[in-house]
């Protein structure tokens, strides 16, 4: 059985789309990373995929800012990122701590 999870705090549709679309890009972006080794062919196809992820990114904020939403409220927005795994999604984009040899 699947953990509860918190609820989503209240999000407009557009705070929504920018969520899935950043959360999507930091996945691709994990991919790509090469400390995460793999293959390069499979990095290849997260970066190619990435492109299409970063124009969804850049449209979500566009919507936004048409729409008169020129504040990203932090708080709420990382809460949402939390509730949606965002910590371990992000981490995979990062270096990982050095070690001692």
């Amino acid at each position: 059985m699947l953990p509860e999870l918190p609820p989503l705090p209240a999000l407009t549709r557009a705070e929504a789309e920018l969520i899935d679309r950043y959360l999507e890009a930091a996945d691709l972006l994990g991919r790509v990373n090469p400390v995460q080794g793999g293959d390069t062919y499979r990095s290849l196809r997260a970066a190619q995929a990435l492109v299409g992820k970063a124009v969804a990114l850049r449209d979500a904020l566009a919507l936004m800012h048409r729409r008169g939403e020129t504040e990203l409220h932090a708080e709420t927005l990382a809460r949402a990122l939390r509730v949606l795994d965002g910590e371990r999604r992000t981490a995979r984009v990062t270096l990982p701590p050095p070690t001692d040899r």
